[in-house]
This record gives structure tokens, C-alpha cells and sequence, in this order.
């Protein structure tokens, strides 16, 4: 029997490939601030749904829900913010990998070139003035 599953089908090629980049892990106090915001804002949407259910419903835990939804509301603002300022005081002390771009990277060499050169005319400058014996002035 010849059918189908004698012959060999190649592999087709995929038209998507997608190459893994590697992201870098987020450092300790960042990471534990992230999570706890992911937590506090979880927990702050299902108490302001429970709070909306309670009001509907004309239960008298509505007012309280909804008294405890604002504070939380508050409070996840906060860890948010949390997130943020962590990241950047994270930044600011142990640096950022930076990968300038050729453009930056051309406008600092002529920066430095400029500096060289003028260091250099004020070397020589100096020189002419103090003379060979290095003297500022023959007595």
C-alpha cells in the first residue's frame, strides 16, 4: 500500500521565528516592590467589585466597602508609586547600562579632541612664556 504515510514531507519552514532576547532580571528591592503592588492592587479592584455588588444589592456593608475601597485606593497608589521611586533610587546607585548611540558617541570624541587640543596650546603657551631655563623672568 502507497499512501501518504510512506512518503517523507519535509519539515515546512516557519515564516515567524522569534529569537529569545534576553531580559535582564529585576533587581531584589525592585522585584519585592513590584509584587507587593501587584498584591495590594489585586486585592484593592476585588474590594471596590464587592463594594459595587454590596451598594447594588443595598447591603449594609456598602458604606463601609466603599469607605475601606477609597483608603484602598489610596494605599495601592501608593505601592505603585513604591515601584517607581524604588527603581530609580536602584538606578541612580548602582548605574545604568547604557549603550549610547553612534552620534553620541561621535559628538564626545570631537568634545575630547577639542579639550586635547586646547589643553595642548595651553601647554605650549606656557612654555614660550617661561622660556628654556623655565624661569618667568631673567635677572
Amino acid at each position: 500500500m502507497t499512501g501518504t504515510a510512506d512518503r517523507q514531507v519535509p519539515e515546512q519552514q516557519r515564516l515567524w521565528v522569534e529569537d529569545p532576547v534576553p531580559r535582564r532580571r529585576m533587581p531584589d528591592p525592585v522585584r519585592t516592590a513590584a509584587v507587593r503592588a501587584v498584591i495590594i492592587v489585586a486585592l484593592t479592584l476585588t474590594q471596590a467589585v464587592t463594594a459595587f455588588l454590596c451598594t447594588l444589592a443595598g447591603s449594609w456593608l456598602a458604606f463601609p466597602m466603599v469607605l475601606s475601597s477609597v483608603a484602598s485606593t489610596v494605599v495601592a497608589t501608593w505601592g505603585v508609586l513604591d515601584v517607581w521611586i524604588t527603581r530609580q533610587v536602584w538606578n541612580q546607585r548602582h548605574g545604568v547600562v547604557s549603550a549610547p548611540s553612534s552620534t553620541a558617541r561621535s559628538l564626545r570624541r570631537e568634545r575630547r579632541r577639542a579639550r586635547r587640543a586646547a589643553r595642548a596650546a595651553e601647554r605650549k603657551q606656557n612654555r614660550i612664556r617661561r622660556g628654556r631655563s623655565g624661569r618667568l623672568s631673567h635677572p
